[in-house]
C-alpha cells in the first residue's frame, strides 16, 4: 500500500515538472552505468572504506633489490598497507651484472618495472619513485626526496608514516677512504654502471685506434685493471677476456697486442670464499689466459692515469691503466649510516639485527640483504638457561635422554650448535657430552652446569657472519613476508614453539639460511660450481648448469626469455661492439 502511494506521488510530480522526470532519467542511467562499473571492477580491486583503510597497518619497504622484492613477492596478507619507496623503479638480476658490460646480456633483460611485480598481486601496494634521506625511528617516519625535479623549485620532499618499516636498500661500494678511488673508478653495484662500464671499455678501443698516439699510450689506455678477487671482479675479468679475444679484437686488429687485463686481490689468493681446488683451478686459468694476476697487492692510491699498491713485502709500485673497475667491499648508504647513529649502532659496520631481523632495540623495524648483519646470540651467554630449562626434574645434573630432548630447541635456537656437530663428526649432543666424561656409556652420562658448560665452550667458535650475497637477500626476504603472512594468526601465542630465548622474544623461529651453492663463471665456457654437500663441479658442463640455473632465477617469463635470447645471439653472431 505504501508503495503505490509513493509511486502515485512521483507520477503526479513528473506531470507537474517534466523537466524533474529528464533529471531523474539521467540520474537512473549515470547511477546505473557507476553500479555497472563497479561491480565489473570489483574482480579487479576491492574497493576499501577509508575507515577501514586507516585501521590496516602501514608496512613501508625501502628498496627494490634481491631483499625487498623477495618481500613484496610472497607477502599475501592484504591487511596490510604496503609502501614501496626506492630511487629505481624496477628490480635488476645483478649476478648477471658483468655480463651486461660485455654485452654478453643486455641491459634490459635482466631488469623488471617493479610495478609489474606487484600489480599481479591482490592487495593494496604502491610505488614511490624516491630516495629515503632520513629515518626517524621515534615518531615512526621516513622522509624521501624524488630522484628528479617535479617543479620548478627542485626535488620535491615528502615524509611518510609507517607501522612496521623494512629496509632494505642494500649497500654501496668501499672504498676505504683510499684517495682517487670514487674520482677515477668505475663500479659494478647497479645496472647504469656496468652501462658505463662497457662503454668505457667501447670508448678506450676507440681512443688507442687514433692516430699520432706513441705505442707506450695506447698499451696504457688498453690496460683494463680489475680490483678485487671476489666473484663479481673475477667474473667482470673473466667476461672481459671473452669479449676482448672473442670480438674486439677482430675489430680492432691493429691494436691486438697491446690489450692487457690485470687482476688485483689484497689477500693471498682469489675467490676465498670457495673451495680451494676452485681458487686454485681458478688462478691457474687465468695465468693460462693471459690475466695478470697480482695477489698480495693492497691497493693504497689512484689518479687518473695511474694505479699505486704495495705488497706484502713493502715494496710500491705505479700501474698505468685506461680503465680501472673498484670491486672489493661493500659499505653503508648514508641513510643507514645516519640511522645506525641514531640508534645506538655507530660502531658498527652494517645494522645489527636479532635472528628475525628486527633491527636491535627497535620492535618495528626490519633490515634486511646487505645492508644488516644478524647478531647471532651465543651459546655462553644464555648457557645457564639452557642448562635449567633442561634441567627438568631439578637435580643439578643433565642426563643423556633430557639431553637429547632439548637438542632440536637448543640448535634451532644457536645453530652454530649444529654446524660444530657436523664439523667434528659427532652423531648427537650427547656424543658431545661424552667427551667430557671419558669412558663413561652415553646412556649413563649425568653433568653438572660446569661440566656442561666445559662441553660447550668451544660451540661459539663456529659462528659466522652471513655473506653479502644474493641469495641470502632473497631467503631474508621470504622469511620475513611470511612473518607478515602469519603475523595476526600468531598473536594468541606470541612467544611461538621454541623454549630457550633471551632477551628479544618473538612469535616466529628464527631466520635461517640454506646454503644452495654458487657459481665463478671463469670464461672460456667453463665455470666453477660449488653445490651443498662440499660437491665441486669445474669445466664446460658446469657452463651449462649455470644457464640453466640464472635462466630459472629471473622473477618473470618475459626476462627468462630476454636472456636466452641474448646468449643465443651472442652464439651465433657474437658481442655487440657499438657504443650504446
Amino acid at each position: 500500500m505504501r508503495n503505490s502511494t509513493l509511486l502515485d506521488r512521483l507520477s503526479r510530480a513528473f506531470h507537474d515538472h517534466p523537466s524533474l522526470s529528464k533529471l531523474v532519467v539521467l540520474f537512473t542511467v549515470s547511477g546505473g552505468g557507476l553500479v555497472a562499473y563497479a561491480e565489473a571492477n570489483s574482480g579487479a580491486q576491492a574497493i576499501v572504506p577509508v575507515e577501514a583503510e586507516s585501521k590496516r597497518k602501514r608496512v613501508v619497504v625501502l628498496g627494490t633489490g634481491w631483499a625487498g622484492t623477495s618481500f613484496l613477492r610472497n607477502i599475501k596478507n592484504s591487511s596490510y598497507d604496503v609502501q614501496v619507496i626506492s630511487p629505481r623503479n624496477y628490480f635488476a638480476f645483478t649476478p648477471l651484472l658483468p655480463s651486461v658490460t660485455c654485452g654478453t646480456v643486455e641491459a634490459r633483460s635482466i631488469v623488471e618495472p617493479i610495478r609489474k611485480i606487484v600489480q599481479k598481486k591482490n592487495m593494496d601496494i604502491r610505488f614511490s619513485e624516491a630516495e629515503c634521506v632520513k629515518i626517524d625511528a621515534e615518531n615512526k617516519k621516513v622522509y624521501c626526496r624524488t630522484n628528479n625535479g617535479t617543479n620548478l623549485n627542485g626535488k620535491e620532499e615528502f615524509v611518510v608514516n609507517f607501522d612496521y618499516l623494512v629496509i632494505a636498500i642494500g649497500a654501496r661500494s668501499n672504498t676505504f677512504n683510499i684517495p682517487g678511488v670514487e674520482e677515477n673508478c668505475k663500479f659494478l653495484k647497479e645496472v647504469e654502471d656496468a652501462q658505463e662500464i662497457r662503454r668505457s671499455v667501447i670508448d678506450c678501443f676507440e681512443r688507442a685506434s687514433l692516430p699520432n698516439l706513441s705505442d707506450e699510450e695506447r698499451r696504457r689506455i688498453l690496460h683494463f685493471v680489475v680490483v678485487g678477487g671476489g666473484p663479481s671482479g673475477v667474473e667482470f675479468a673473466a667476461e672481459l677476456h671473452d669479449f676482448v679475444n672473442e670480438d674486439l679484437v677482430k675489430l680492432y686488429p691493429r691494436v691486438e697486442e697491446l690489450v692487457n687485463i690485470t687482476l688485483l686481490e689484497a689477500a693471498d689468493h682469489i675467490l676465498n670464499m670457495f673451495d680451494k681446488r676452485i681458487t686454485q683451478f681458478a688462478e691457474t686459468k687465468f695465468r693460462r689466459d693471459g690475466i695478470n694476476l697480482k695477489t698480495g697487492s693492497m691497493v693504497v692510491k689512484v689518479t687518473d692515469k695511474e694505479i699505486s699498491t704495495k705488497e706484502k713485502t713493502g715494496e710500491t709500485s705505479s700501474i698505468p691503466y685506461g680503465m680501472a673497475v673498484w670491486s672489493t667491499g661493500i659499505g653503508q648508504r648514508p641513510v643507514v649510516r645516519d640511522f645506525m647513529k641514531q640508534v645506538g649502532q655507530a660502531n658498527r659496520r652494517a645494522l645489527a639485527t636479532d635472528e628475525w631481523l628486527r633491527v636491535e632495540g627497535c620492535d618495528s623495524i626490519y633490515a634486511l640483504g646487505d645492508c644488516a648483519t644478524i647478531n647471532q646470540r651465543k651459546v655462553m651467554e644464555d648457557i645457564a638457561a639452557i642448562f635449567s630449562k633442561a634441567d627438568k626434574d631439578n637435580s643439578g645434573t643433565l642426563t643423556a635422554k633430557e639431553a637429547r630432548e632439548v637438542i632440536a630447541d637448543i640448535c634451532e635456537r644457536y645453530p652454530q650448535v649444529e654446524l660444530y656437530l657436523k664439523n667434528k663428526k659427532l652423531g648427537d649432543i650427547v656424543d658431545l657430552l661424552k667427551e667430557s666424561k671419558g669412558d663413561v656409556k652415553k646412556e649413563a652420562i649425568e653433568l653438572d652446569i660446569a661440566e656442561f658448560t666445559s662441553a660447550l665452550s668451544q660451540v661459539d667458535s663456529q659462528m659466522k657472519n652471513l655473506p653479502a650475497t644474493a641469495q641470502v637477500a632473497a631467503q631474508q626476504g621470504s622469511y620475513l613476508a611470511d612473518c607478515f603472512n602469519r603475523m595476526e594468526q600468531c598473536e594468541k601465542n606470541p612467544e611461538g614453539p621454541l623454549r630457550f630465548r633471551g632477551e628479544g622474544r618473538h612469535r616466529f623461529r628464527p631466520f635461517r639460511y640454506k646454503h644452495l651453492g654458487q657459481f665463478a663463471p671463469l670464461g672460456g665456457e667453463q665455470t666453477a660450481a660449488q653445490l651443498p654437500g662440499d660437491w665441486v663441479s669445474i669445466g664446460h658442463s658446469s657452463q651449462w648448469l649455470w644457464y640453466s640455473v640464472y635462466a630459472s632465477k629471473q622473477v618473470s617469463w618475459r626476462t627468462r626469455m630476454l636472456v636466452i635470447s641474448d646468449w643465443t645471439r651472442r652464439f651465433i653472431w657474437g658481442r655487440d661492439s657499438s657504443r650504446i
